[in-house]
């Protein structure tokens, strides 16, 4: 009588020669040491090409110190290595740490590394370094490059690859559909060009969109603004809330003129300066609840179109003539409004009057942020100062 072949356990192989083959359900779960993180946004830049040429554009010097954000498996961080004196690699997960300190144990290499595990965006500073390389995951973009732009010393230059919305938003100019305040600001504080490319096959595991490439110089000494860039950073926060508004109806909000009076306060009491209430005398100061009476009234912002979001001077002039009386009739009523009862102080009534002075001084009050460049904004920030405003 034949032995009764018994069932296997699930995974046990028939024979010893079956012990080294695995089947179809392991080899799909063992080809990765581990599985990526896209919470972290882990998409491993792999191909190689890639990786040189990021080093190639970063025209690293056998003296300088690299940082690099966001290693992964250091495919970029081998090839840097190879180049420069030191690399500061800052990891968030430790399984990618150990991973990039494995890849270069045992090699000359493993004396310039130094792997710091951590959020870059939690650090107090950036270390110091003379280059920034990195394969940028897609969530921390604006706030890596706005904490490198506040560095006292930035790094002579920095190779990033982005996410391509976000890219192209860097080097957009004045009038362009993604002109921003990052625009403005990297722009001021450094040079940003694009170098190329990058499709999302080249990426495991491939992301949902297309990355770029650029390359940006920070100003160093001399060239480097001699402007706090929390002032310069606080001015364009407020124009651009609502970039396709004007300036006057974006300074006129509550909440900011409400900002601009506590710092007015501020420097006039570190400065021991007397608040000026004499441009009350002859400054035109609208009465409380009509702050935002010259705004434009379009709706959302971002659907506006590129053109133009308020009604242009020959529409107006074809509204009929019905229209025409009924905004005349609302406009009186507006204006036989009955005053607040709580009506502002003095120092209120002070700010809100600079503010009026300086945007119709710089001829920039009908002016909309996604039209105005550097030099507007420069323009602008320095006539606040004078007056004594100050947004940081």
């Amino acid at each position: 009588m034949g032995k009764v072949k018994t069932a296997k356990r699930a995974g046990a192989s028939n024979t010893p020669y079956d012990r080294n083959k695995p089947n179809a359900k392991q080899s799909s779960s063992n080809t990765n040491i581990f599985r990526f993180d896209k919470d972290f946004g882990q998409h491993i830049l792999k191909n190689p090409g890639i990786s040189d040429a990021i080093v190639e554009k970063a025209y690293l010097k056998p003296t300088d110190v690299v940082l690099e954000v966001g290693p992964g498996t250091g495919n970029i961080t081998v090839r840097a290595l190879e180049k420069a004196k030191k690399v500061i690699a800052v990891e968030l997960d430790p399984r990618m740490g150990a991973e990039v300190t494995k890849r270069v144990q045992g090699t000359p290499l493993a004396k310039k590394l130094e792997v710091i595990l951590g959020d870059v965006i939690k650090m107090p500073e950036l270390p110091p370094c003379d280059a920034l390389i990195s394969n940028t995951p897609y969530q921390i973009s604006s706030p890596l490059i706005f904490k490198m732009l506040a560095m006292p010393n930035p790094p002579r230059i920095a190779v990033l690859m982005f996410q391509r919305e976000f890219a192209k938003r860097l080097v957009a100019q004045p009038g362009d559909a993604l002109y921003s305040r990052l625009s403005v600001n990297v722009n001021f504080w450094a040079t940003c060009r694009h170098i190329m490319k990058v499709g999302k096959q080249n990426f495991k595991p491939p992301p949902k969109v297309e990355s770029d490439v650029v390359r940006i110089e920070p100003l160093i000494g001399s060239a480097r603004p001699n402007i706090a860039f929390e002032e310069f950073d606080g001015l364009l926060r407020i124009a651009f809330n609502r970039k396709n508004k004007t300036l006057r109806a974006g300074f006129n909000q509550k909440e900011v003129l409400s900002m601009c009076e506590r710092n007015y306060k501020v420097y006039c009491s570190l400065n021991n300066i007397e608040i000026d209430e004499s441009i009350l005398e002859n400054a035109p100061v609208l009465p409380e609840g009509d702050v935002n009476m010259d705004m434009d009234v379009d709706g959302d912002d971002e659907a506006a179109n590129e053109e133009g979001d308020g009604m242009d001077e020959d529409e107006e002039e074809e509204m009929p003539e019905f229209f025409k009386e009924a905004n005349e009739q609302q406009s009186a009523a507006k204006d036989a409004k009955t005053p607040s009862r709580n009506p502002k102080s003095k120092v209120a009534l002070v700010v809100r009057a600079k503010v009026e002075k300086v945007l119709a001084s710089t001829g920039l009050a009908d002016k909309r942020a996604r039209q105005c460049d550097q030099n507007d904004f420069l323009k602008l920030l320095l006539a606040f100062h004078d007056e004594g405003i100050h947004f940081s």
